[in-house]
């Protein structure tokens, strides 16, 4: 067996849209992280680790923002990667003219609609938004791009003016509307109501932004598709602007094992794409991140690990092996004589029964004095025990 899960998730009766579009914003979002400046050579990279990685769309930057964001978003819109590229811009000509100039296969064109980002970030009434979306879609629609039209802060925003905005973008022709929770503010009921009230009254692909602030990214997107939405954002390690986005990883192996729905992802490389995005961004993984930190797939207690030297899915969801992480092992102050044993087995070091007994107690010791037992210290060990 490749993974072991609970049988009650069978016994709900889910529905998944039959396609799912994953546009991934490491690149763009994920970039907005206080701190994260990718140069060019790590855009080129992640996005074909991406592309490896059989994402459906790229979004690769926003490319009103600097020269060198555009040359950027250009050089991975030619580079010949089977995704699709898109970029962000504002819902301004001269930001679409920018996209064009980037040979993008689209845009995410973005307005706020909350009253409060109309108020005090826009200036501009309700009907000023309809009317600058609307020759920004036309505009877009007209030199041939897919236009994907997001609603920045949809969540905290007026449901009938959220309803005649995006449905002004669907006569105008876009391709796909966007739920952008920009705070985090919204609760996974309160993600199936709002997607379920909006499919009453627009035909069009609706997608999902959602940050993570409440720590919801997640279930939120899930709950969003399970509602009926066609597309999710997200970013490898979930990174982004504050608490981040909805985790590539934690999102697709979740669809995947726990739902059953296996969007068809090279999933061995998620680890790679993990890494990759972590030296890029220089920001660390935490060791107990879902599906990508060090310790997902580690073992110390001993009733632990020698359950796992037998079955690994006794404390294991999935084996590491579909996410391109290994098994470890690890000694410490719980560790018990078997997994001592797996130690000196992996080390090719043979030691009497009584030796083993001693070397368990030395091990525990030690770690309990704040030593961290490496091979190194563990060969050094097993060497004074046979003094």
């Amino acid at each position: 067996m490749q993974y072991y899960i609970s049988h009650y998730n069978k016994e709900s009766e889910l529905k998944f849209p039959k396609d799912i579009t994953i546009y991934d914003t490491t690149l763009r979002d994920g970039e907005q992280t206080p701190g994260v400046c990718f140069d060019i050579k790590e855009k080129l990279e992640i996005a074909r680790k991406l592309d490896q990685f059989k994402i459906n769309q790229i979004e690769a930057g926003f490319p009103i923002v600097s020269e060198r964001e555009r040359e950027s978003v250009k050089l991975i819109a030619n580079e010949g990667l089977n995704a699709k590229i898109l970029a962000l811009t504002r819902t301004k000509p001269k930001d679409i003219d920018a996209a064009l100039d980037c040979d993008a296969d689209g845009i995410i064109t973005f307005i706020g609609t909350s009253d409060i980002h109309l108020d005090h970030k826009m200036h501009i009434g309700r009907q000023d938004a309809i009317n600058l979306s609307e020759k920004a879609i036309d505009y877009a629609k007209d030199h041939g791009l897919f236009v994907a039209f997001s609603a920045e802060d949809a969540t905290r925003t007026d449901l009938d003016f959220l309803k005649r905005i995006y449905s002004k973008a669907q006569e105008c022709g876009a391709d796909r509307v966007h739920i952008a929770d920009t705070t985090g503010a919204i609760s996974p009921q309160g993600i199936e109501y709002l997607v379920k009230e909006l499919i009453k009254d627009i035909d069009i692909d609706i997608a999902l932004h959602c940050h993570n602030d409440f720590g919801l990214a997640v279930v939120n997107s899930i709950t969003g598709l399970l509602a009926g939405a066609k597309a999710i954002s997200t970013t490898v390690n979930g990174i982004g602007e504050r608490a981040g986005n909805a985790s590539l990883e934690e999102l697709i192996m979740a669809l995947k094992i726990l739902y059953g729905k296996d969007l068809g992802f090279k999933t061995k490389y998620i680890k790679e794409l993990s890494d990759i995005v972590s030296k890029a961004s220089g920001l660390e993984v935490p060791y107990n991140k879902p599906v990508v930190g060090n310790n997902i797939f580690r073992h110390e207690s001993g009733i632990h690990v020698d359950a796992v030297i037998e079955e690994p899915l006794c404390y294991e969801p999935y084996i590491p092996e579909l996410v391109g992480q290994k098994r470890q092992l690890v000694l410490g102050k719980h560790s018990g004589c078997r997994a001592v044993r797996a130690k000196l087995n992996e080390c090719e070091l043979e030691v009497s029964d009584d030796e083993l007994i001693e070397i368990v107690k030395r091990v525990k010791k030690s770690r309990e004095e704040g030593k961290y037992i490496n091979d190194q210290v563990f060969r050094e060990i097993v060497k004074s025990t046979k003094r």
